[in-house]
């Protein structure tokens, strides 16, 4: 089926508005939704509680939508705000690894518990047909649902449920530094015995692809937004060696609070180094809330104590020596154009294997 059939019937049954973060498996439909009907947020709880803002300022039941990986950011909203006053959401999700088909390894469990964790919050859900005439009646059945019960209803939506469509992925802002570029200088001019966290998604397989180390690269490959979190406590508890942590705008935006914890500690060996592309780049490059941001402002009153922002090559590379140099919590913004992840290899080793190696490297053994 045709996203924008869909996204037409749903819209004749008066859903009008959506809420969510993008995600690969829901590309077309991300894409098809209309643009001033669409509100990405930095997470999917955000989302949630901007459909209960929604009701209860219209009335009108709107559509949050997500990757399955991301109903651990709605469950509290859910249980402990929709639920309570009684405010009907519909959810489409997307079905990352889905049981017996092939996917990335963070997936796996979420793909083996969506449905149970769905089941387990009452929160009622079918699969989203692949047919168009069937998915018209699903919609009738969640609509009368949602009005007649005042509980939410999710459509849980499978692999290759709506027909691939030509779409434009990079429409944003057109720097010159590539993610491979900028990862690669950071490379170059980090000491050798320094250690990174990188974000999940293209940074991270663009480090696996570029490092001659690997066991000194800890691959955040799932929990997006966490991996800051990570670095810090890395960084407080080794602090004799450097700690560079790579992420990206939509992750960074997704748990921004722990900006401030990490002003508040100012380890003076965290190197927070942001590769800002304004998109959602792995999947579909939707916009972030990037757009509207000054980072540099808002690192300095998150009381980190050295700030830059660089956009071409020159900039970054004219930086980095002072960048890895001084001796204080430093953040780094690199402004980079969106860049497909077609060439990027995935880790032949497994997030355990991972594990291992890079405990060892830090810790000497």
């Amino acid at each position: 089926m045709f996203a924008k059939d869909f996204i037409e019937i749903l819209q004749e049954q008066n859903f009008k508005d959506f809420f969510g973060v993008p995600d690969n498996l829901l590309k077309q439909f991300c894409y098809k939704i209309p643009k001033n009907k669409n509100t990405i947020t930095p997470n999917e709880g955000n989302a949630v509680a901007m459909g209960v803002g929604y009701y209860l300022s219209t009335g009108k039941i709107p559509i949050i939508y997500m990757q399955n990986s991301g109903l651990g950011n709605t469950i509290n909203p859910i249980l402990s705000l929709a639920d309570i006053y009684e405010i009907p959401l519909l959810f489409i999700i997307g079905y990352r690894g889905e049981p017996n088909t092939k996917d990335e390894p963070q997936h796996f469990k979420q793909g083996l518990l969506t449905e149970k964790i769905l089941d387990c919050i009452d929160l009622k859900n079918e699969i989203l047909s692949t047919d168009l005439n069937e998915a018209k009646k699903q919609i009738a059945f969640a609509k009368n649902y949602l009005e007649k019960t005042k509980k939410s209803f999710a459509f849980v939506v499978r692999k290759n449920t709506f027909e691939k469509e030509d779409i434009d992925e990079n429409i944003f802002q057109n720097y010159e530094l590539t993610r491979e570029m900028a990862i690669n200088s950071i490379l170059n001019f980090a000491p050798e015995d320094s250690f990174f966290i990188s974000t999940t998604g293209y940074i991270s397989r663009e480090l696996y692809k570029n490092s001659k180390d690997n066991s000194r690269n800890f691959l955040t490959v799932g929990s997006m937004g966490h991996t800051s979190s990570i670095a810090l406590s890395i960084a407080l508890n080794k602090k004799d060696k450097t700690i560079f942590c790579l992420d990206g705008d939509g992750a960074l935006l997704m748990h921004m609070g722990i900006i401030g914890l990490i002003g508040e500690k100012s380890p003076n060996n965290f190197k927070h180094i942001l590769l800002n592309n304004f998109v959602h780049n792995s999947v579909g490059s939707q916009k972030t809330s990037a757009q509207s941001m000054d980072f540099e402002e808002i690192f300095k009153g998150a009381n980190y104590k050295k700030i830059y922002s660089v956009k071409t090559k020159k900039e970054l590379e004219e930086i980095l020596p002072e960048f890895i140099k001084n001796n204080e919590l430093s953040f780094l913004e690199i402004k980079i154009k969106p860049q497909d992840g077609n060439n990027l290899p995935r880790p032949k080793n497994t997030p355990t294997e991972n594990k291992i190696a890079f405990m060892e490297k830090l810790n000497g053994k």
